[in-house]
């Protein structure tokens, strides 16, 4: 039993845990983790490009503001798909203090 993945699935999913196969839904879970390390990949990656556009216009490394609008995307998303939002905003927390890092090491 797979399910293909929506913006709903979150706020819509009822599943019959009689029909429930384990071993479906742990497959299910092993391509949400890879889906979840791709996402992480490509946002470090375009982090990675913001850090040297900020070193060739002379920048600081930390923009409080956009770190606020960051974390209140990520709040607004989490009620979107009904999780948590202080672990989300802890989740992306790590995320900006991990790219933040990652920028003043290369510069």
């Amino acid at each position: 039993m797979t399910r293909e993945s929506t913006d709903t699935d979150a706020e819509s999913a009822e599943w019959d845990p009689e029909e429930m196969d384990l071993e479906d839904l742990r497959e299910e879970i092993q391509g949400i983790d890879r889906d979840i390390v791709e996402l992480i990949a490509r946002r470090t990656y375009v982090a990675d490009s913001i850090a040297q556009v900020k070193e060739a216009r002379g920048l600081p490394t930390t923009d409080e503001k956009q770190e606020e609008r960051v974390m209140e995307r990520a709040g607004e998303n989490a009620e979107h798909f009904d999780v948590d939002s202080n672990l989300v905003k802890a989740i992306f927390r790590l995320l900006i203090e991990l790219n933040k890092v990652e920028q003043r090491n290369t510069r």
